[in-house]
C-alpha cells in the first residue's frame, strides 16, 4: 500500500486531481491480488486508489516519461514494491510485451497532468511566459522552439492544420515564419492572436499550442502503435481503460476499439463502453481541465494459446 502520509503530502504540493477516477475505477474493477499497469502515471492519483483496493503494490508496473512524475511515484510507490519505468508508453510497452507480461487492469490516461500547466518553465501555457519547451521528456532533443524557429512554413502550416484543427493555419504558419527569432510562449502567442480578433471561449494561439505539444511529444504516433500491443498485454478477463482529451487521440481509440471487437471468431476483445463516458458537471465545476475528457473501456474475452483461440467467460 502507498505510504500515507507521503501520499498525502506530494498530492497537495502538485495539485494533481486524477480525472474520472470513480469511473476509472467501476469499469478496471479492482480487485484483492491483481496487477495493474499505468502508462500514464503522472503523480499516481489513480495508481494509490486502484492499489488501495488490490492491495498488490508488487504487481503494479507504473509508467510515465516525465522526471518530476517519475521522482513522486518512487517516492511514493517504489518502496512498496511498484515497479516504475521513465520512458514513453509506447517504449514501455514494447519491453513489457517482450518481457512476456500480461495485467488484470491498464490504465492510459492521456491528458497533460496539472503541474505541465502550471510550472511555467515547461512551456506548455499560454498564460504564463516560459521558454517554448513542451517536452514532456526532458532528455529528448526536439522542442517547440526547435519546431518554431526551424520548421519550413508549408511544414508548419500542415502540422498546426492536421494536430491543431487550425482553420487559419496557413495564416499562422506565416506570421510565425515572418517574426523569427521566437522563443518564449508569450511571444508566440501574441504573434497568433491578431488572427483571430474579438471575443472567444478559447485562446486564439490554443489550437497552434496544442498542435506544437502533440509533434513535439510525437503523441499520435505513440498512441498509434501503442494500441496495437495492448492486448497482448492483457490477462484473459483483463481490462483496460483510455482516457483521451482530443478527437485526434478519441478517434484512434474508437477505431482501435472497433477493429479489435469486430474480428469475427478471432475477437479478442469487447467494448465495454458504446459511447464514450464524459465527466459529471460535478466534476467538471471542481476541475474544469476535465470537461475534454473522453473514457472508453474495453474487456479480453479471448486469449491466443498456441495458435488456439480460448473464448473467455466475461462480466
Amino acid at each position: 500500500m502507498p505510504k500515507k502520509n507521503q501520499t498525502d503530502t506530494k498530492v497537495s504540493s502538485t495539485k494533481h486531481i486524477p480525472v474520472m477516477k470513480a469511473e476509472v475505477l467501476d469499469y478496471i474493477r479492482p480487485k484483492l491480488g491483481q496487477s495493474y499497469l499505468d502508462l500514464t502515471a503522472g503523480y499516481g492519483g489513480h495508481a494509490e486508489a486502484v492499489l488501495n483496493l488490490t492491495n498488490s503494490p508488487n504487481k503494479a508496473v507504473l509508467v510515465d516519461r516525465d522526471d518530476q512524475a517519475v521522482a513522486v511515484l518512487k517516492d511514493r510507490f517504489a518502496e512498496v514494491g511498484a515497479k516504475i519505468i521513465h520512458q514513453d508508453f509506447l517504449k514501455a510497452t514494447q519491453y513489457l510485451t517482450s518481457e512476456g507480461m500480461h495485467f488484470d487492469m491498464i490504465l492510459a490516461d492521456l491528458g497533460l497532468s496539472s503541474p505541465h500547466l502550471e510550472e511555467a518553465d515547461r512551456g506548455f501555457s499560454i498564460k504564463k511566459p516560459a521558454v517554448l519547451d513542451m517536452r514532456m521528456d526532458r532528455r529528448q532533443e526536439l522542442t517547440a522552439q526547435v519546431i518554431v524557429n526551424t520548421w519550413p512554413e508549408e511544414k508548419l502550416a500542415t502540422i498546426i492544420r492536421d494536430y491543431g484543427q487550425e482553420p487559419k493555419a496557413r495564416r499562422i504558419a506565416q506570421r510565425i515564419v515572418r517574426n523569427r527569432p521566437i522563443d518564449t510562449t508569450d511571444k508566440l502567442a501574441a504573434i497568433i492572436s491578431p488572427i483571430w480578433p474579438g471575443r472567444s471561449k478559447i485562446h486564439p494561439a490554443s489550437r497552434t499550442f496544442q498542435a506544437l505539444r502533440i509533434v513535439v511529444n510525437d503523441e499520435i504516433g505513440q498512441l498509434e502503435q501503442t494500441l496495437q500491443q495492448l492486448p497482448d498485454l492483457m490477462a484473459p478477463g483483463g481490462r483496460l481503460v483510455i482516457i483521451s482529451f482530443h478527437s485526434l487521440e478519441d478517434r484512434l481509440v474508437k477505431r482501435f476499439i472497433s477493429e479489435q471487437s469486430s474480428e469475427g471468431y478471432d475477437t479478442q476483445l469487447r467494448a465495454l463502453t458504446k459511447k464514450p463516458l464524459t465527466p459529471s458537471r460535478n466534476e467538471i465545476v471542481f476541475n474544469p481541465r476535465a470537461r475534454s475528457a473522453k473514457l472508453r473501456a474495453v474487456v479480453k474475452i479471448k486469449t491466443k494459446k498456441k495458435g488456439l483461440s480460448v473464448k473467455l467467460n466475461v462480466y
